[in-house]
């Protein structure tokens, strides 16, 4: 979706301790663009994360663009983190298909932080 952007958290089932951990590591902002799609199960570390890292660009002078997609869940306390730190969400308007013929069985959204 995003080809020439950053994963911290890129899909890796042979991942083990390691391999580059995107929660610890330094991230590359070289791009200015990240794009991440953390576990649906626990996004809370990632949107810390990903904050975390506009406010470090912007102090450094760098013009970073985060986008993160997520379920599409404004009832969380990371949804609420995202909103308080300004970002835009992009709805997708069909249920995305991972690898699979089938629907995920929730909506989606783009989180974007700049």
């Amino acid at each position: 979706m995003f080809p020439n952007a950053f994963d911290p958290c890129p899909y890796n089932p042979d991942w083990d301790n390691s391999h580059y951990d995107g929660l610890v590591d330094k991230w590359d902002l070289s791009t200015g663009l990240v794009f991440i799609n953390p576990p649906y199960s626990n996004p809370m570390p990632w949107v810390e994360r990903a904050i975390k890292q506009i406010e470090i660009a912007s102090q450094v002078g760098i013009k970073l663009t985060v986008v993160m997609l997520l379920k599409h869940d404004s009832s969380t306390r990371w949804y609420a983190k995202l909103h308080e730190s300004g970002a835009n969400f992009l709805m997708c308007s069909k249920r995305l298909k991972h690898q699979t013929s089938s629907g995920a069985s929730f909506p989606s959204v783009l989180a974007v932080l700049s």
